[in-house]
C-alpha cells in the first residue's frame, strides 16, 4: 500500500502503486497514476489526465499536469505523459496538451528538469534529457534524446531540437536546431558540433570528422535542402549523418537555424 503522510491530499479514483510515496502536503487529483518507486518529497501538486513512469522523485512545489497555458484551451480532456526513472527538481511545471496540438504532453525516460525549469503544452522531450535550472519549452516543441538546454534558456512555440544538443544558458531559440549541434545567443545561432557531448556518447573518430564535414556543407551557399540532399548521397553509409538530414528533410513550422558565421567552426 502507498505511504501517504497525513496532511496530503489524494483525490477517490487517483492510481498509485503499492510502493509509492507521498510526502506531505501534497495534492494529487483523481485521473492521476504513479509508477512504482516513485517519491514525491512534499508539497507537490500533480493534477490532470498524468501518468508518471516508475521511480520517479520529484522535489517540493514542483506542479505537473495543470491545464496549458493557452487562450484556446476549453477543458478539454488532455494527457501529461511522463516515463520512467526521471528527476523532477523544485518548482518545475508541465502542462497537459490542447485539442489544437497532440493532446497530451510527452516526456521520455531518465530525464533531469532542475529547478523552475517548464514544459509547455503538447511537447515531447525524448529520453536523458536535462534541463538546467529555468530551462523553458514554449508550446508544441520537441527535444530529442540526449539534448542538454542550458540555463535560463527558453525555447519558442513549435521549435524542434534535435538529438545530443547543447544550447547555451540564457539562449533564445527561434529555429529549429538540427541534431548534434550547439546553439547559443540571446537570438540562438549554431556554434558548431556539440564535439563534447559527441566524444562522451562514444563516437568514433571518422564517425565525428563525417559529421563535421556533413555540417560544414550543409550550410554552404545558403541552400540547405538543397545541400541536404548532397550530403546524403555522399554521406550514405554515415547514420548519424542520415539523421541530420531527415531532420532537415521533415521541415517543421520554423526554418532551421544557421551558424553564427561562414566558417562553422566547431565548439568545444
Amino acid at each position: 500500500m502507498a505511504k501517504i503522510d497525513p496532511t496530503a491530499r489524494v483525490a477517490d479514483g487517483a492510481r498509485l502503486a503499492a510502493d509509492v510515496e507521498v510526502g506531505p502536503f501534497c495534492l494529487i487529483g483523481p485521473n492521476v497514476e504513479i509508477g512504482d518507486g516513485s517519491k514525491l518529497l512534499s508539497h507537490v501538486n500533480v493534477q490532470g489526465h498524468t501518468k508518471i513512469g516508475p521511480r520517479a522523485t520529484i522535489y517540493p512545489f514542483a506542479s505537473l499536469g495543470t491545464p496549458p497555458q493557452s487562450v484556446h484551451y476549453k477543458g478539454e480532456p488532455s494527457r501529461l505523459m511522463i516515463g520512467a526513472d526521471n528527476v523532477i527538481r523544485e518548482s518545475v511545471t508541465m502542462n497537459t496538451g490542447t485539442a489544437g496540438g497532440r493532446m497530451e504532453t510527452v516526456v521520455g525516460d531518465g530525464c533531469m528538469f532542475m529547478a523552475y525549469a517548464h514544459v509547455g503544452h503538447d511537447c515531447i522531450v525524448g529520453n536523458n534529457v536535462t534541463f538546467a535550472n529555468g530551462g523553458t519549452l514554449g508550446g508544441h516543441c520537441s527535444v530529442g534524446d540526449f539534448t542538454f538546454i542550458g540555463g535560463y534558456a527558453a525555447v519558442h512555440q513549435f521549435v524542434r531540437i534535435g538529438e545530443r544538443c547543447v544550447i547555451g544558458g540564457l539562449s533564445g531559440v527561434v529555429h529549429d536546431v538540427i541534431p548534434f549541434a550547439a546553439a547559443l545567443g540571446q537570438r540562438a545561432e549554431l556554434a558548431g558540433l556539440n564535439i563534447v557531448g559527441l566524444k562522451r556518447s562514444g563516437l568514433t573518430r571518422p564517425q565525428i570528422h563525417a559529421l563535421r564535414h556533413a555540417y560544414r556543407m550543409l550550410f554552404a551557399g545558403g541552400i540547405v535542402l538543397e545541400n541536404a540532399e548532397k550530403i546524403a548521397k555522399e554521406f550514405k553509409d554515415e547514420a548519424n549523418v542520415q539523421k541530420m538530414v531527415q531532420f532537415v528533410r521533415d521541415a517543421g513550422k520554423r526554418r532551421v537555424t544557421i551558424p553564427r558565421d561562414a566558417g562553422g567552426e566547431d565548439g568545444d
